[in-house]
């Protein structure tokens, strides 16, 4: 049994255009997730360690103050397009399309105020909630008018995310979400003794401003083969990694399959990951620096969070042999992602 509560949160400054903030919280036997009406927020996360105790495993804040203020996305809906588009351009029909520019010389998550920034409309389901807004046509530079719907549903140790969304005009489409894990607990200082697997063959290669140089790489003989479990720390060392923050390519099926697994001995915390997408953004914290402070007055320094983004490759509106990131405005955009929460 899952049972849904709905309870006032705070209100958005008037700069941010006012409005109340609501947190719903979401039970089962195994799992507590709040998520906010703000940028559809995974705010807390707890799950059960092997001996049952319940531990938050997402970074976040204990106040809407630090979700209005500039932080990393944390639990956050991107969107329009998750991930980088380079130079913030695109042509869609013969026209150019200019974003706003927010990550160096690239488009990020949306851009300027992107879904992660705006007050959703909820709606309370028996086992979950399900938030829309319309994005209007122009907004962020993006074409059309575009109804997006998020669904959040909990069934025993299994939250599943749905995303659906609806065009007026041709324009690109990849939401995701961008939760923060620590599966020894939020404010642990690093995931170095996480193990975890990533079921993909083949990896996109970035430039120094993390675009996708083009090229689909083979994962094997390489770092970024992650096919069988790895202990992130000694993984890192081994191969002389900086940390992770990018694209593996998923089978091209639109079935749900697992794509990816971590594992956390010390507690026994196990999370699934399982999708539709195509491909997974695989990022280790590599830009907190210790700066925000958290729930509970933790701080989140560097790697002390992965992130498990189930999207469309980055890029993919400039890049033709990537999988279709246009949507028409005959069809429907249906993704679902599913984390599951265990012990082992």
């Amino acid at each position: 049994m899952t049972t849904v509560r709905r309870e006032a949160f705070g209100r958005m400054p008037l700069e941010q255009g006012d409005g109340e903030v609501e947190k719903f919280v979401l039970e089962s036997d195994s799992v507590k997730v709040e998520i906010l009406s703000l940028g559809c927020i995974i705010a807390a996360l707890e799950t059960k360690d092997r001996d049952g105790v319940f531990s938050d495993v997402v970074l976040g804040f204990d106040t809407l103050e630090g979700y209005t203020r500039k932080h990393p996305f944390f639990g956050a809906v991107v969107g329009r397009v998750a991930n980088r588009i380079a130079n913030g351009r695109f042509t869609v029909d013969g026209k150019e399309y200019q974003l706003f520019l927010n990550n160096g010389p690239n488009s990020l998550h949306g851009g300027a105020k992107g879904f992660d920034k705006v007050l959703w409309s909820p709606q309370v389901l028996p086992d979950g909630v399900k938030f829309f807004r319309l994005s209007p046509d122009g907004e962020e530079g993006y074409p059309g008018d575009l109804k997006v719907w998020v669904t959040y549903t909990l069934s025993g140790g299994e939250l599943a995310i749905n995303y659906q969304a609806r065009t007026s005009k041709r324009t690109p489409v990849s939401l995701t979400n961008h939760a923060y894990f620590n599966l020894a607990g939020q404010g642990s200082q690093d995931v170095y003794d996480h193990e975890i697997s990533i079921e993909a063959d083949s990896y996109l290669p970035v430039d120094d401003t993390k675009i996708p140089t083009g090229e689909v790489a083979a994962v094997q003989g390489t770092g970024f083969d992650l096919r069988q479990p790895v202990e992130l720390g000694k993984h890192l060392q081994k191969f002389h990694l900086d940390g992770f923050d990018h694209n593996f390519c998923l089978q091209p099926v639109q079935d749900r399959r697992l794509v990816a697994r971590v594992f956390h001995p010390p507690t026994g915390r196990t999370m699934e990951v399982h999708t539709t997408q195509p491909g997974i953004q695989f990022y280790t914290g590599n830009n907190l620096d210790g700066s925000l402070k958290g729930k509970g007055g933790a701080t989140y320094p560097k790697h002390s969070a992965f992130c498990l983004e189930t999207q469309n490759w980055p890029d993919a509106v400039n890049k033709p042999h990537f999988p279709n990131v246009l949507l028409q405005p005959d069809e429907e955009y249906n993704h679902t992602t599913w984390l599951v929460f265990n012990t082992a």
